[in-house]
């Protein structure tokens, strides 16, 4: 919302809208704010955000007393917004008494109409992938700081390596996180790193090295990388572009080379396959030229 239609609609919003028996806190929380903070503070929805915020960085989860600890409250203040958060269906308690994040918010996000409907237009593609390169295969976008998995189909074969629905990655140690940066504007990747949230093992990123691997990336068109999180793993993805040369997803492939006598794609080929798939599932997202520097 820009500055002009802030003040406009402050001007627009008369004071009778606020009730009457919340006008005493507003005017002592407006007084107190300093030049530039919120004028309307709400401590308990602050509160619950704090908390999923803090389990959602957290894989193992917390008990109430590291939780309060986490986001600097005390237990008594925490509780209610727990258990009423766990009544929801936000958060579970398991039998030691952890509470954890349950998939209620991925689910949620997923009734936005533009997520849904690119991950039931990419699931048809995805298949195709996977059953063309035998490997498995992930959809994921960037989303508060980190990069999500919105869609994933397992590799027809024996064995597979696949990323679950719904599991955070880091934003500048991934195959997916990079091209999902390097196909930004500067200015957009400057807020996305800005925003970065670390997830649970992600290794430091010396910018310098970030930025080289980046432009390498928009050169190539792609990430093709070992992993650095599973030894073994060569991580090829690819940039789905939406409506106005924006990158709006990364289609991944995680490869596991077989080194037995079944014969199956070599990461040159998987590479050509995953190139393909990005480019129709672009096309069907609203973009005509595919990659810029393809153009």
């Amino acid at each position: 919302m820009t500055a002009t239609k802030k003040s406009a609609f402050n001007r627009a919003t008369p004071k009778a809208d606020v009730p009457a028996d919340a006008s005493a806190d507003l005017s002592a929380e407006s007084s107190a704010d300093a030049p530039g903070a919120q004028r309307y503070a709400a401590p308990a929805l602050e509160k619950g955000l704090d908390i999923l915020e803090a389990l959602a960085a957290s894989p193992a989860g917390y008990t109430l007393a590291e939780l309060a600890q986490k986001i600097g409250r005390s237990v008594s203040e925490i509780f209610r917004m727990a258990v009423t958060l766990q009544r929801r269906g936000f958060v579970q308690v398991d039998e030691n008494d952890r509470y954890s994040l349950t998939l209620k918010m991925f689910e949620l996000a997923h009734r936005q109409q533009p997520l849904k409907s690119l991950v039931s237009v990419a699931l048809p593609l995805l298949r195709e992938l996977a059953n063309r390169a035998r490997q498995s295969c992930h959809l994921a976008v960037y989303q508060g700081g980190r990069v999500v998995v919105i869609a994933q189909v397992d590799s027809p074969e024996r064995w597979s390596f696949g990323l679950k629905v719904g599991v955070m990655m880091g934003l500048t140690d991934t195959s997916s996180g990079h091209v999902l940066l390097a196909f930004r504007d500067e200015v957009e990747r400057t807020r996305m790193l800005a925003a970065h949230i670390k997830v649970e093992g992600e290794l430091e990123s010396d910018p310098g090295e970030l930025f080289s691997i980046l432009a390498d990336v928009r050169k190539d068109g792609c990430a093709c990388m070992a992993s650095r999180q599973i030894r073994g793993i060569t991580n090829v993805a690819f940039p789905v572009m939406g409506v106005g040369n924006h990158v709006i997803a990364a289609i991944n492939v995680p490869h596991i080379e077989r080194i037995d006598q079944k014969e199956s794609p070599s990461i040159a080929q998987v590479q050509e396959i995953v190139g393909n798939v990005a480019k129709r599932l672009s096309t069907l997202m609203g973009y005509s030229g595919y990659l810029p520097e393809q153009a």
